[in-house]
């Protein structure tokens, strides 16, 4: 890039997608500190239709067509989305050019009495829009009453203190990022309850033809993180998995080796399959296609079809 290069970044408009965006810019600023950056803010399908569960009004694809519209027609260069949002197939007109270092990717129950999942009580209400959480929250817990969640961050904790809800889940990556983690905030560890593929990941949406874009954001690229994500995406792609199908994948590098597990869940949460493979890094593609093979040999596709 040239410079004194204006840079502009397609954003969606909540406190999180901007801090997201944000820091991204801030990590270009520091290798490249002539370069301006401008934001373009985008309301997207997704944040505008809030009284639907996004597994009834079309999935993940709804939080980026807005923004991949903007690339497309020369108002933005790049684009940040949470890698969970990102739909598993992306037009061969885009390319996910960077994927940076992955924040915490556990989910995290948040209530006002501090209880954890063992502690609240029988019938309680529990918020979630997400049917992967909804189905292994279950599969602990089929005393609790699962009610849908949409909005932002900081709506989702409103609704919370206000007693719509006893206890509410959402991603500490948000959390964290938004410095809104409390004492009453509790972990489920990343086996109890198995993430959303790509979750706390941030990615960059590029043009395939911008090249010139692509090689200023490719030294954002955490290539570990960029690893557990391709082995994520890869399982979930052979499932055809979205937000309409209660799935979970994590991988994570131990000894050197990357470790995939992933999670196929009735919604009742009374089926769940669960399967973990290792491999060598060099060969995310197949670990995640081999896992999802194994998933549906233990008979996850049954699951999947009657959802």
């Amino acid at each position: 890039m040239k410079k004194e290069s204006i840079i502009r970044i397609a954003t969606r408009a909540s406190q999180l997608a901007l801090w997201q965006s944000r820091f991204v810019a801030s990590k270009l600023i520091a290798l490249n500190p002539d370069l301006r950056i401008e934001f373009i803010e985008i309301t997207t399908e997704g944040d505008r239709v809030l009284d639907m569960s996004l597994s009834k009004i079309g999935g993940k694809g709804l939080f980026i067509k807005e923004l991949e519209v903007a690339l497309l027609e020369s108002r933005a260069d790049l684009a940040v989305h949470s890698m969970k949002d990102l739909p598993n197939a992306i037009s061969p007109e885009f390319c996910i050019a960077s994927i940076l270092g992955r924040e915490d990717a556990r989910d995290v129950l948040v209530t006002s009495s501090g209880y954890d999942l063992t502690t609240l009580p029988a019938g309680a209400t529990v918020g979630t829009s997400s049917l992967r959480r909804r189905s292994q929250i279950l599969a602990l817990r089929r005393d609790l009453n699962i009610r849908d969640l949409r909005g932002n961050v900081t709506t989702r904790l409103e609704k919370q203190q206000s007693g719509q809800y006893d206890a509410i889940v959402l991603a500490a990556a948000g959390l964290k990022r938004l410095g809104l983690i409390s004492t009453k905030c509790g972990y489920f560890g990343l086996d109890e309850l198995v993430p959303a593929v790509g979750q706390g990941a941030i990615g960059v949406e590029v043009c395939t033809a911008r090249t010139d874009v692509q090689s200023l954001v490719a030294p954002l690229n955490c290539e570990s993180s960029a690893n557990c994500v391709k082995a994520e995406r890869s399982m979930n792609r052979i499932l055809n998995g979205s937000c309409q199908v209660p799935i979970g994948g994590h991988a994570v590098i131990k000894n050197d080796k990357l470790v995939l597990t992933g999670v196929v869940a009735s919604i009742d949460g009374q089926l769940l399959i669960n399967r973990r493979l290792e491999a060598p890094k060099s060969d995310a593609e197949r670990l995640g296609e081999t896992l999802a093979n194994r998933l549906i040999e233990a008979g996850a596709d049954k699951i999947l079809s009657a959802v």
